[in-house]
């Protein structure tokens, strides 16, 4: 095939792809001349707007002209589904034959009814409050307006999937109470009036927690990663990964994985990863040797895992905070040694490839430094970035306690100094250029020459960072602050760049800096289209749930086909968010997941005797809603890196779920293991666990993958996969050699409580008739928070719970309203002939450390070792 045949090839899959990421991401729709002035106008507007309510600049306003132009809560809300109606309206064609250079007359009226039924909320809001509970004709007009508008720019943006689901789920409102709904299902019916407001009126449907969480956070955490793209952070990013990386065996591959993660930290994308990185390294891979399908696969495994990844997440990270209650900074903490242990993993699968294909790694310059010299530079890395995170964490917390009266005065003279001083030396390099992946590269570039030209880049992530972790902001001011300061770098880092190189002019740099400022405002609000209406689908969702309690349904229904039994339960519900995830978003897919099942596995845990804690399920909902970009028949990733790669689709799909495997089996482990959440764990247990935890997964990725030294025998998978697993959770074992806890019957619970040390917890066994079923009786395991030290009553009575003893029987009286149990208890008739009783108290027994497990799982790795030695061919690194 010629070079012109090859360039053509190129073109036309450039062209594939970069329509796919438009129809899915951005809005397929080019319109010309005014009107696509318009809509890029409309475009940069909401993101104005979304820095303006983020801002003091309201309160500011209304305090000098004493006009109230403050945005609240909700009427942000409104005014934020607003805005995506109008783009969905305007930039994505309502099907397939609409025209993609203009806007048809029918697209302008849907788009004016989507603005009007939001800005209805909006404007007449007194009247709204007045009559609460009581929608007039025009409350019902404007609601079915909404509604049936959010459908149509779901359909648009995110095609008829999430459009069917949504559908379902206020079919079963209007019609659930009908004689042919299976009666198992049934529930009492809502009458037009009733829906509407319950669906559009109020918080409690569209323009819920998900829209809340959409138009207060998500947002500008987009709109942060956009403006850091269009500054150049992403090509250097790459290009640094490549740097550091492409000289090892199957560097390309390496490089893609590590630059997909750091673009993970501000993309909430896997399609948008997969294009942004996969440009470049997926032509490096196939000519280093990786066949099409596995050059795509190990990018799209990397992308996905980039939604793994804190802070964004997938923008879903502020969902979970906002549904499991716990703070964001908590979350990231929770969320952060998997990803990482998953990161590594693949880096080691890819190393795996590249050993059965025999592949070399790149050419690297020539370097003449002596050993000990390399050594003492590595050593040199490795101090100056605990000394930046010290500085970031110690430094900039000192100036808050030395001087609490100017922190932000202080932090932005820093920010300021540490920018002038990085750009300086940015400035004596040439800026990186956009390389062409299918040109030769005959060496690769000197790491720091790469590194130098884009600190500076680093610095908003830094104050994003300091802002969540030191400061303890919220997540949407430490967004708004980051934002902030990526904006006067998008502005400001040309002109600075002319006039410390003296050359060209500063009118050229402003205008540059403008265009790129324009430039990520616009992609920031058009990338945001979706998710806005996605949330705003969700939250019909989780309303239909409010209304009806349908996930008490579903979940009975999924606890019948799963017997009761966890790890079935646990496996269903992750089938559910594969097949629901091919067709839904990944956080409208977790919303309807975690909504549905997240209380069921809780409570069917708790019933088996496992205490699972709420973020461990989200997160395990999470993860697996994450695996649909890659499944294969819709896997939407994996037909972005094969347009790019040219392999088959599905074959990238397949190849790129086996590299995730890994990332389905840690949902699972940290379900039983919740160590690997850092939950309850000191800084020096973290350490440790975190490295067990990477042998662990490696050597479970070397068995999936079947070569660990040597291409695997079957027994040596076999063993591999045991220890593995082994390494994960020892303490399976050690329930099996020594029971876990002391049984002690119920009536010693007075006794017990009052034993228990400060702020400790006491697990217990609920047993009572259930209030649905009095013939059942149900079995409920619990944490007690015990609290202060006092007498068993006194502590018993301070959480809301009062127990009288009755022969050999402690009976629970009915929690009262309001108090710490009384939500998780009420699923008991206390007023049956079967009185609730505490059945059982539990004390942690005496054993042996878990780890002592370790021992016979790391004399079986050496066996392993020790036969594929013989067999090894190649240097395992």
């Amino acid at each position: 095939m010629s070079m012109e045949t090859n360039q053509t090839e190129k073109r036309k899959q450039n062209v594939d792809v970069d329509m796919m990421v438009a129809e899915v991401e951005t809005g397929a729709r080019s319109a010309t001349g005014l009107v696509g002035k318009f809509i890029l106008a409309v475009a940069f507007i909401w993101s104005s707007f979304q820095l303006y309510i983020a801002s003091n600049i309201p309160y500011v306003l209304t305090e000098t002209f004493g006009v109230n132009v403050v945005y609240n809560s909700q009427e942000a809300r409104q005014v934020h589904l607003a805005f995506a109606l109008v783009l969905a309206m305007l930039a994505y064609p309502l099907f397939k034959s609409s025209p993609r250079n203009r806007v048809p007359w029918y697209d302008w009226i849907l788009a004016i009814l989507g603005a009007s039924s939001c800005l209805y909320l909006l404007f007449f809001k007194e009247d709204i409050a007045n009559r609460a509970g009581l929608p007039t004709t025009a409350d019902i007009t404007f609601s079915i307006i909404g509604m049936l508008s959010l459908g149509i720019a779901v359909y648009r943006a995110l095609g008829l999937p999430l459009v069917i689901v949504a559908s379902v789920f206020v079919f079963y409102v209007f019609f659930g109470h009908l004689s042919f709904m299976p009666e198992a299902i049934q529930w009492k019916g809502a009458s037009l009036g009733k829906a509407m407001w319950h669906f559009w009126m109020q918080t409690e449907g569209v323009f819920g927690v998900a829209l809340g969480v959409s138009a207060s956070m998500i947002f500008l955490f987009v709109l942060f990663g956009s403006l850091l793209e269009k500054a150049g952070a992403g090509n250097y990013f790459i290009k640094l990964a490549f740097a550091l990386l492409g000289h090892l065996r199957g560097g390309p591959a390496k490089a893609a994985v590590i630059a997909s993660a750091l673009s993970g930290l501000y993309s909430g994308s896997s399609i948008a990863n997969v294009v942004t990185t996969g440009t470049f390294t997926i032509p490096l891979m196939k000519r280093t040797g990786f066949s099409p399908e596995k050059a795509g696969a190990v990018e799209v495994a990397s992308s996905t895992n980039g939604q793994l990844t804190p802070p964004v997440m997938g923008a879903a990270a502020f969902l979970i905070s906002e549904f499991t209650g716990i703070s964001y900074p908590e979350l990231i903490k929770h969320a952060f040694l998997p990803a990482i242990i998953s990161y590594i993993a693949l880096v080691y699968i890819v190393h795996l490839e590249a050993l059965k294909l025999g592949l070399e790694g790149m050419k690297r310059p020539t370097v003449t430094a002596t050993v000990a010299q390399r050594l003492s530079g590595v050593l040199f890395g490795f101090i100056a970035m605990g000394v930046l995170a010290a500085a970031v964490y110690y430094g900039l917390g000192w100036i808050k306690v030395v001087f609490p009266d100017l922190t932000f005065s202080a932090a932005v003279l820093i920010f300021l100094a540490a920018y002038f001083t990085l750009l300086t030396v940015a400035a004596r390099h040439p800026d990186l250029e956009m390389d062409d992946p299918n040109a030769p590269i005959d060496e690769l570039p000197r790491p720091w020459d790469v590194a130098v030209t884009g600190f500076y880049f680093l610095l908003p992530i830094v104050v994003l960072i300091w802002s969540i972790l030191v400061e303890r902001l919220s997540p949407t001011t430490s967004a708004y602050w980051a934002t902030i300061s990526m904006i006067f770098i998008v502005l400001t880092q040309h002109p600075l760049k002319s006039i410390l190189r003296k050359t060209g002019t500063i009118a050229d740099g402003l205008r540059q800096g403008g265009q790129d400022f324009l430039n990520g405002m616009i992609s920031g609000a058009r990338a945001m289209i979706a998710i806005g209406v996605a949330t705003g689908a969700a939250g019909i969702i989780v309303g239909t749930v409010s209304l009806t309690g349908a996930h008490q349904v579903v979940g009975e229904f999924v606890e019948y086909l799963s017997g009761g039994n966890l790890i079935l339960m646990l496996l269903l519900v992750a089938v559910m968010s594969l097949v629901l995830g091919m067709g839904l978003p990944t956080t409208a897919n977790y919303i309807v997941v975690s909504s549905l099942m997240a209380p069921v596995i809780v409570t069917v845990g708790a019933q088996s005797g496992l205490i699972v804690p709420l973020i461990a399920v989200h997160l395990f909902v999470f993860y697996f809603g994450i695996l649909a970009d890659d499944t294969p028949p819709v896997g939407l990733a994996a037909f972005a890196a094969a347009a790019i790669s040219g392999g088959d689709p599905i074959k990238t799909g397949i190849q790129g779920f086996s590299y995730d495997i890994r990332t389905a089996l840690l949902p699972f482990l940290f379900i039983f293991n919740t160590e690997l959440l850092l939950i309850d764990v000191g800084p020096f247990k973290a350490v440790f666990i975190f490295i067990v935890a990477v042998a662990a997964m490696m050597l479970f990725a070397a068995a999936t993958q079947g070569y660990f030294l040597a291409r695997s025998k079957i027994w040596e998978t076999a063993a591999l996969l045991l220890i593995a697993f082994t390494l994960f959770r020892p303490g399976f074992w050690l329930d099996y050699a020594q029971e876990p806890f002391v049984n002690h019957p119920g009536t010693d619970i007075v006794e017990l409580a009052g034993q228990a040390p400060a702020n400790s917890t006491l697990r217990v066994q609920i047993a009572g008739p259930d209030f649905d079923n009095p013939d059942q009786i149900d079995n409920l395991t619990m944490l007690l928070e015990m609290g202060e030290p006092a007498d068993g009553e006194t502590r018993l009575s301070n959480i809301g719970l009062a127990v009288m003893e009755d022969g050999d029987k402690m009976l629970l009286e009915e929690p009262f309203p309001g108090t710490r149990y009384f939500t998780d208890l009420q699923g008991y008739d206390y007023y049956a002939d079967e009185s609730v009783v505490v059945a059982m108290v539990q004390t942690p027994a005496e054993r042996m450390p878990k780890e002592v497990f370790y021992i016979p799982a790391l004399l079986l790795l050496g066996v392993v070792v020790m036969m594929q030695r013989r067999r090894q061919t190649v240097p395992a690194f």
